[in-house]
């Protein structure tokens, strides 16, 4: 574009008109001399012989410049989450337990499925045919898979050996020695020699289930909380002291210590907490509920009756219904009278927490 500006000066000045092609002066000196000018547009006219796109290339590269910096600024974001994560993914941990023998008579099979049912109810993730399934999927996380537990097609039972069922069992870890997702190892890890022998022998027991499922994945955004730390909750084998000695498990009877014992292999104080006033849910992460209060605090109006009615039908004092989501009521019905009374007499012996 060509622009024809005309300058007014002083008396002692003759105004004169100049030509300025893409902001430039054409070459008079007289242009350039101090004085109180101001300046007019007097004439606007199209020079087909100047290239529109000259005076833009500048600004052009520039941009060019920042679009490329912000593109190399989010590649290096991209990989640096997806590296740190599969990292933290490939941690492996370093495990010392040994493993009991594991019984095969009908006894020691029928406590295991009792307790595999009722108490540790590892039927809630891997089915209640053992089979496995998909836990989680959602774009927050991503996509969490309990395995198939039978010698089916899709199983692992055909390549587990039974010492590293215990250790998936109390240390949630897997044959390579990394992390389970959301394996309650922080309560497992209490069982018992026999206890965990008869949750191996009944596993052991199920008939083939031929379904073979998705390998469990994270998205981005679960990636992004791997790496914050914001899922640390899930992985039990972060938080365990693989290397602690276990204290013998009391006899089941109906006193304080059986309740306690029962309410850290049961998932009691995985869900609500160590000292049971609540926490965030593990299996709700990130963006799950609360679950509740449950030392005297909260419970300090309820008797045990209304506590086998909650545990067997899901319903409180007050006729409201629990959220059987995360309280699996169809399968803590099946505990019996001593194992209800014994977690009663242990939650009536906490301290109260005031923690809403």
């Amino acid at each position: 574009w060509r622009v024809t500006i005309e300058l007014s000066a002083p008396q002692w000045y003759h105004p004169r008109p100049r030509e300025f092609a893409c902001g430039r002066a054409t070459g008079n000196p007289f242009l350039t001399a101090a004085g109180p000018w101001s300046r007019s547009l007097t004439r606007f006219e199209g020079n087909t012989n100047l290239n529109p796109t000259t005076a833009m290339r500048p600004l052009v590269r520039i941009l060019g410049q920042i679009l490329g910096g912000l593109v190399v600024v989010v590649l290096l974001g991209l990989a640096s989450v997806q590296v740190f994560s599969t990292n933290r993914l490939a941690k492996t941990f370093e495990i010392s337990d040994s493993s009991p023998p594991i019984p095969s008579d009908s006894a020691s099979v029928a406590r295991g499925r009792h307790l595999v049912r009722a108490i540790t109810r590892c039927v809630e993730c891997h089915g209640e045919d053992l089979g496995g399934r998909v836990v989680v999927e959602r774009p927050s996380v991503g996509r969490i898979t309990a395995r198939n537990l039978t010698t089916g097609i899709g199983g692992w039972g055909t390549t587990l050996s039974d010492a590293a069922i215990v250790e998936a069992i109390r240390h949630a870890v897997s044959p390579t020695g990394r992390a389970l997702a959301l394996m309650p190892a922080r309560g497992y890890w209490h069982l018992s020699d026999n206890d965990v022998a008869a949750i191996v022998a009944y596993v052991r027991s199920v008939p083939p289930v031929d379904r073979d499922l998705p390998l469990t994945s994270y998205s981005f955004r679960g990636r992004t909380l791997l790496v914050t730390g914001r899922l640390d909750d899930m992985f039990d084998a972060r938080a365990i002291d693989h290397k602690a000695r276990r204290e013998p498990a009391p006899a089941p009877d109906t006193t304080e210590a059986y309740g306690r014992y029962l309410a850290n292999i049961g998932g009691c104080t995985w869900c609500h907490g160590s000292d049971l006033a609540g926490k965030p849910i593990p299996l709700a992460l990130p963006d799950g509920p609360i679950s509740t209060n449950i030392t005297p605090a909260s419970l300090g109006s309820w008797s045990e009756s209304d506590f086998f009615r909650a545990m067997r039908e899901g319903i409180r004092p007050d006729g409201r219904a629990l959220d059987t989501t995360y309280m699996a009521v169809r399968y803590l019905r099946e505990l019996t009278d001593l194992e209800l009374r014994a977690l009663w007499k242990f939650l009536r012996s906490l301290p109260p927490q005031n923690r809403s």
